[in-house]
């Protein structure tokens, strides 16, 4: 179809375009390599996480989880943009290769028509989508995309972005809409292609052929001169629209697939170790973007600024200064203008809290992981925050005054409320709860946690676990004044000194008391998520190896088993009414979600679901190391907003499987004064037991 002209133009607009995209990729991994690790990146462990990362890609499974409409309307796009890779080189092989129609130019017809199929269906579906959220954005004013006067932007975000956003979704309409016009003028050609006899038109392209009969009448030579200009229109453009497509938020394409490969498989709120015995090290935490870990630098990359992040996070939802979205999209913009030099080795030339985050943002975060579950490209935000708190402080010593109790007192005491170890069996007088010196053959460990064994109200829950494992004649026991905290508060506060100090002596502690003969293993149950987070997923890196079951877990499976038995009319008042609340480091951090309804369910309980559950729980507040401190300013508590919503509910009881969560939302009750009852589901069960 080319002439040689517009051949020759052609490659040389090509190579062009691919010199371009080679040096801005190439600039991005030189960025990446800056990065903590960066050096050591494991690409065999990528190649195992291909399959997932494909599904991903394919089924756009992230997006699914808010948003319903702009999801659906964004899937048109990206299925239509990810098509258009296949149907460009298509395009472009067709006019270089006269007599050629991509892909099999008629040997094999239902593949030929089925690839026109798919193209004719997505560009129309692509143009729908973009069309739809172009018009969402810049018509409705949708609320979406605006952040808080109090969140730190990049001074040119808060235009660029919406900028950026109409550049390339104009692009995007340019490029495909030039694609089907090129194509309608190629049916109105009477016998261009074997396959197209007029007045039928292309079965294969039911939207083409339709637009292609506005054409009828046209002259030949007419009709040839529009196929060209819309091949240019349409391939040109893209080519030409590279080097700003690799700079906007739409390298999202290529990058967010390429994050679900890359990114190293571990939970949300799995850390990364410090070995203060190596003495080598001379930063800990974050303070400049290229301290991040690598894949936070490739966050920054695959983010595409849609803030839903902002719009799970506790923090910012209560109005405070953190938005994860805009902490992103600051890394972005930053790493723009100084890539260049960071990733020819130089410093960065202003630290994170200078342009990424301010301070007050980086104390609200809860660290619930809301942000890490809802991103549609895999970003994980909070890290980044509690890499920032590590860099406060170890290396500055700044930190919310308030912290400095709970840190002396994990220090000192083993406990963030500075009680004596001495004082640590208390909540067990009158029950009958053996300790590891007095029963050696215990099969479960109960890891009471700090706030069971301290709280007067976490105390309550402690006390009636203990009731069900007696009642199930359960062989257990605890660790008594030996038992320690597990150092999760002091790990996201960022004082990972003391978390080091926790972890080392526990896990020594408990390689001890757990060693069977024959190498078989004893199970440990908690109560608190956070202490059973900490001990199955961090533990591991000081050497302990644990299976960890949190309480409603092992109360659904003596029940399961029979060694539980009910009697729903002997449950009090109210208690049968119940809703529940997924603990954020239960749920969504750990993925137990059934078992505390299982257990409800055979204390004869009916669990009605608040509106935000599961993996789109909302936090309580405490997460975060917030326990422990003033919650930043805002317009409301979390722990009040997440009262409210049960209230609303309409239900007597609002049901918990956190200690955590106990605490922060029965001072949210005081403060309400709601007749609500906040019961842990082993109180509901305890209640429940049969005589």
């Amino acid at each position: 179809m080319l002439t040689l002209i517009e051949k020759v133009l052609f490659i040389a607009l090509a190579g062009w375009a691919t010199y371009q995209g080679y040096l801005a990729f190439d600039r991005i991994r030189r960025i990446l390599r800056r990065g903590r690790g960066g050096e050591a990146i494991d690409w065999r462990a990528a190649l195992t996480r291909a399959q997932s990362a494909l599904a991903k890609f394919i089924t756009l499974s992230p997006t699914w989880q808010m948003r319903l409409g702009p999801s659906l309307w964004h899937a048109f796009i990206a299925w239509g943009f990810t098509y258009y890779l296949l149907v460009n080189i298509g395009d472009g092989l067709n006019g270089f290769l006269e007599g050629y129609r991509f892909p099999t130019s008629g040997l094999l017809p239902v593949v030929d028509g089925v690839y026109r199929l798919l193209a004719d269906l997505l560009t129309v579906a692509a143009l729908a989508g973009m069309s739809a959220l172009l018009l969402r954005r810049f018509a409705l004013g949708s609320k979406d995309f605006e952040f808080l006067q109090s969140t730190l932007v990049h001074p040119k975000a808060r235009a660029g972005i919406r900028r950026d956003s109409a550049i390339v979704g104009g692009f995007i309409l340019f490029h495909v809409g030039s694609r089907f016009l090129g194509e309608t003028f190629h049916l109105a050609i009477p016998g261009d292609v074997e396959f197209i006899r007029r007045p039928e038109k292309d079965v294969w392209q039911p939207f083409a052929s339709a637009v292609s009969a506005l054409w009828d009448g046209m002259g030949l030579n007419t009709l040839t001169v529009m196929q060209h200009v819309f091949f240019w229109c349409a391939l040109g453009s893209i080519l030409l629209f590279i080097p700003y497509f690799l700079r906007s938020k739409h390298i999202h394409i290529f990058m967010a697939p390429l994050n679900f490969l890359f990114k190293p498989g571990r939970r949300a709120g799995q850390l990364e170790k410090i070995n203060f015995d190596d003495e080598s090290l001379t930063q800990f935490g974050a303070a400049r973007i290229e301290q991040l870990e690598w894949p936070a630098l490739f966050d920054a990359y695959a983010c595409i600024m849609c803030n839903r992040c902002q719009d799970a996070c506790p923090a910012h939802v209560t109005g405070k200064a953190l938005s994860p979205s805009a902490l992103e999209i600051n890394k972005r913009y930053f790493l723009n203008d100084e890539g260049a030099a960071i990733a020819a080795g130089k410093e960065s030339s202003m630290g994170l809290l200078d342009f990424a985050i301010s301070e007050a943002a980086v104390w609200a975060c809860t660290a619930c992981g809301a942000c890490v579950q809802v991103c549609p490209v895999g970003n994980e935000p909070m890290r980044d925050i509690l890499d920032l708190r590590r860099a406060l402080v170890l290396m500055e010593n700044k930190f919310p005054e308030q912290l400095q109790t709970a840190f002396r007192g994990m220090e000192r005491q083993g406990n963030p409320w500075n009680i004596s170890p001495s004082q640590r069996m208390e909540w067990a007088q009158g029950l009958n709860v053996p300790t590891v010196e007095q029963n050696p053959d215990f099969e479960i460990l109960y890891w009471v946690g700090c706030a069971p064994a301290t709280d007067p109200r976490a105390r309550q829950t402690a006390r009636a676990f203990v009731e069900v494992l007696n009642a199930a004649g359960l062989n257990f026991a605890v660790l008594g004044k030996s038992e320690a905290c597990t150092g999760d508060s002091a790990r996201r506060a960022g004082n990972e000194a003391v978390f080091f100090q926790l972890a080392s002596q526990n896990t020594e502690l408990l390689n001890e008391v757990l060693a069977v003969e024959g190498g078989a293993k004893r199970r440990i149950v908690a109560t608190c998520p956070h202490c059973l987070h900490t001990l199955k997923n961090e533990y591991k890196d000081f050497g302990g190896d644990y299976d960890l079951l949190h309480h409603t877990q092992l109360i659904a499976e003596l029940m399961a088993a029979g060694r539980l038995k009910t009697d729903p009319t002997r449950l009090a008042q109210g208690a049968a009414n119940v809703t529940f609340h997924d603990p954020c480091y239960l749920g969504r951090h750990n993925g137990v979600f059934e078992a505390p309804r299982a257990a409800l369910q055979g204390a004869g309980v009916a669990v009605t679901e608040l509106p935000r559950n599961r993996t789109q729980s909302f936090c309580c507040g405490a997460g975060g190391a917030q326990m422990w401190k003033e919650e930043e300013h805002g317009g409301e508590r979390v722990s009040h907003n997440r009262l409210n919503e049960a209230i609303a509910a309409g239900k007597d009881t609002l049901a918990v499987g956190c200690p955590f969560c106990m605490i922060m939302l029965t001072d949210a009750k005081t403060a309400i004064k709601t007749e609500m009852q906040i019961k842990d589901v082993a109180e509901i069960v305890a209640e429940g037991l049969a005589k």
